[in-house]
């Protein structure tokens, strides 16, 4: 049987305390890796971020990760290192315009990720990743 690529999400919050008791304690999935700005959760077995918004008001399409504007809400997958490695070269060579150019985020650590972002025709965020070792996925 072929492993399908996981699902990725992430979404604004207002509150990561509110966002650790509803998805961490009442749906009970496990955290993984957090800063003070978003927090992994393992929703059986696909990745969703919380990203925490602090102004309502303010610019809710971004949020600062690795000093990267990063687009929220974003979906997209979690490909084999290979795959997403081909897929990096074929948006390149097509010249796609990418919001945050592909790179390697945690180098040498664990949950060490290949990521790039770009947007959709209808200016929608995609960000596809690859995790250097998948079982690594949730790691702290």
């Amino acid at each position: 049987m072929t492993q399908r690529p996981r699902f990725h999400l992430a979404f604004p919050v207002h509150d990561l305390t509110a966002a650790r008791a509803f998805y961490g304690d009442l749906l009970e999935c496990p955290e993984g890796r957090s800063s003070p700005e978003w927090v992994d959760f393992d929703l059986y077995g696909h990745q969703i971020v919380a990203h925490l918004v602090h102004d309502q008001g303010a610019d809710r399409n971004h949020n600062p990760v690795d000093g990267h504007e990063v687009p929220v809400p974003h979906f997209g997958l979690i490909l084999a290192w290979d795959d997403w490695t081909a897929l990096a070269d074929r948006l390149r060579n097509a010249g796609q315009a990418f919001v945050i150019e592909p790179y390697i985020r945690f180098k040498g650590q664990v949950g060490e990720q290949g990521t790039m972002f770009l947007y959709d025709p209808s200016g929608n965020a995609l960000e596809f990743k690859a995790f250097r070792d998948e079982s690594l996925i949730f790691a702290k």
